[in-house]
């Protein structure tokens, strides 16, 4: 039961949850534990039954081999991997050198690239299991990092600098974070002498962050498939958060991402002397037609991730949110609750379509009526529907036959949410009872993008978790002064190694 000082304190942290998805992360938000500066691994501490507030364990220093890894995590960071002058190569390179000194021989340290782009190779690495006949599992996770300017920053973004209880640096949270835990897993592993039953592998990519042409996860599907075939794959971007209070909220698991996908609307006119205007104008006629896009609003749509999702967080929520959860879990159609549930932005990317003006082109002189006026709408599509689809709807809601609407080539797959079985699942919550006592798992559909959707087009189901809880602006990332809370990237590393050696000792 809880108490009643329980109940106030968990209206509070339920405000902050609600502020938290609203800040628009990737990562939702639920029942809280206070996190303080972290548990660790087998920490203890109570919860109630229904998830209640328990005190938050104290910061402790860290463990000789955590430091062992901030090293290498430090010079993951300070290996700059923007795309305008980084190196994904060299931080591949240095990366492979952890697996040499560990013991890993040359046959299992496969290196790749193309030569129109020599700095953008990656690396595979493999731990072979001691079952060949049982398929592998994929760590994945991407190297390039997103532009950063000395300029705008507080601190120099290639310097990891840990202050106030946080890492600061490009690439802290995305995702360097995860490429530095895998890292380490297979070097803590080889340096234990562990033999798994289930091969190992780790692909470290690059192009994610700056698209399909270099060596991404889409070279590898295309090129190299046997280097990285497995049963299922392990990726970023599904992370538990941190309200305002430093208040744990629910282990979220990717399963599943919407398309992205970008339009082009478009408006020609014979044009003309701006001093002899007309009523038919480019620039008038695409506008009204944007307008009424955006009002307009996708139909409520659920698949088992979403369903699962709303139904759980329903109860951990309560309340008139909670309760338009459930009704529209019931009926999709309620617009009622729907209209409750997509206040929040990104609950209401969960539920539906989105589409949205990004761009816009028009004119060509000041003193001339415009003759072509253009416009992004970029999408964000349901799984299940189709690109072409989407285009006929936004042609219906423009509702104008002069503008024209167009698919940007080329198209991301469309690709099926993977399974949530029992056996991807099962690790994950076990790990987070033990790790987390009173947080509980819950499936996310992920908005935006990551490497997945070419695995799961491939046939290679891939899961997001991370086990790494973070504060409710998503730790600023792709922003200005990136970080991530220390105890909660060594927490995570903890997390992932636990449940790695879970999945390699399952055969189902």
């Amino acid at each position: 039961m809880i108490q009643p000082q329980r109940h106030s304190i968990r209206r509070r942290v339920l405000s902050g949850i609600l502020a938290a998805v609203a800040a628009g992360s990737v990562v939702a938000a639920g029942v809280v534990v206070a996190a303080g500066a972290g548990a660790g691994a087998g920490a203890n501490e109570g919860a109630g039954a229904n998830g209640g507030v328990a005190a938050a364990p104290e910061a402790h220093a860290p463990r000789p081999d955590q430091l062992e890894f901030r090293d290498l995590y430090r010079e993951l960071i300070e290996t700059n991997t923007s795309h305008s002058v980084g190196s994904c190569t060299l931080a591949a390179q240095r990366m492979a050198e952890h697996l040499r000194a560990a013991g890993y021989p040359e046959t299992d340290l496969h290196f790749f690239a193309v030569a129109e782009h020599p700095k953008d190779g990656g690396l595979v690495a493999v731990l072979p299991g001691t079952d060949r006949t049982a398929k592998a599992i994929l760590l994945l996770a991407h190297l390039d990092v997103v532009e950063a300017r000395r300029e705008d920053w507080t601190r120099d973004p290639f310097t990891l600098i840990e202050e106030g209880g946080y890492f600061y640096g490009r690439g802290t949270f995305d995702d360097k974070s995860m490429a530095a835990v895998w890292v380490d897993t297979l070097v803590r592993m080889r340096k234990e002498g562990y033999r798994p039953k289930r091969t190992i592998k780790m692909a470290l990519t690059c192009g994610e962050e700056a698209g399909a042409a270099f060596v991404g996860a889409e070279y590898l599907v295309k090129h190299e498939r046997p280097l990285i075939d497995a049963a299922f794959a392990l990726n970023e971007f599904a992370y538990g958060i941190l309200d305002a209070q430093g208040h744990r909220v629910v282990m979220e698991v990717e399963a599943g991402e919407k398309t992205d996908q970008d339009y082009r609307l478009e408006v020609v006119n014979p044009g003309g002397h701006s001093s002899r205007p007309v009523k038919d104008n480019a620039i008038y006629r695409l506008a009204a037609g944007l307008v009424r896009l955006s009002g307009y609003e996708f139909p409520v749509q659920f698949n088992d991730t979403t369903r699962t999702y709303f139904s759980r967080m329903s109860g951990i929520v309560g309340g008139e949110s909670g309760a338009a959860m459930r009704a529209l879990v019931s009926d999709p159609a309620d617009a009622k609750a729907a209209a409750i549930v997509s206040q929040d932005p990104r609950l209401n990317a969960m539920l539906r379509t989105t589409c949205v003006a990004t761009l816009m082109d028009a004119g060509h002189a000041t003193n001339a009526l415009p003759q072509r006026a253009r416009a992004n709408v970029n999408c964000r599509i349901f799984p299940g529907i189709g690109v072409e689809e989407v285009r006929a709807t936004l042609a219906r809601v423009l509702g104008d036959s002069q503008i024209s609407v167009t698919t940007v080539l080329p198209s991301d797959p469309l690709v099926v949410p993977p399974p949530l079985t029992p056996a991807i699942l099962g690790p994950i919550e076990q790990v987070t009872h033990r790790m987390y006592p009173g947080i509980e798992v819950v499936p996310v559909l992920q908005a935006a993008g990551t490497d997945a959707i070419y695995l799961a087009e491939a046939g290679i189901p891939t899961y997001g978790v991370s086990g790494m809880f973070i504060d409710p602006d998503l730790s600023n990332v792709h922003g200005l002064n990136e970080r991530i809370r220390v105890q909660s990237l060594y927490d995570g590393r903890d997390f992932l190694y636990s449940l790695v050696k879970l999945y390699a000792e399952r055969m189902r």
